[in-house]
């Protein structure tokens, strides 16, 4: 049910991989998202035609390293749990993509079950579709 944008600096291939990975698990562990729920766009800025602007709010240190996660899903969760969602995407995009946690910036945008088809012009999460 979630859909992951993560946008990147300078990022290959593999490491674009590794952050959907990292992105994929903790969705599975902390809000316990399927594993066949795979729903992500995953995009490289290179500075000519695509750029990531960021600061230093909040005296976070970031630098051309920076990844931004947005994932759209539907509201209802805790905020304890998303703070565990935060908590283990900065690790696993650590362990996965070498991406150190102060450069992950993660937001969730929050939805209705009414919001969402998955195909064929269908409501699938709401009856009668």
């Amino acid at each position: 049910m979630p859909l992951v944008r993560i946008d990147a600096m300078n990022a290959d291939g593999d490491r674009l991989h590794a952050l959907g990975r990292a992105v994929h698990e903790a969705l599975g562990e902390t809000i316990g998202s399927p594993p066949d729920d795979l729903f992500q766009v995953l995009t490289s800025h290179h500075g000519e035609r695509s750029v990531l602007r960021y600061g230093q709010y909040l005296g976070v240190p970031r630098d051309d390293g920076v990844v931004f996660v947005e994932i759209t899903l539907r509201a209802g969760r805790a905020p304890e749990v998303k703070r565990a969602l935060y908590r283990r995407i900065a690790e696993l995009a650590q362990a996965y993509a070498g991406t150190e946690p102060r450069n992950v910036l993660v937001t969730l945008i929050q939805n209705a079950s009414a919001d969402w088809s998955f195909g064929y012009g269908l409501a699938q999460y709401e009856p009668g579709g």
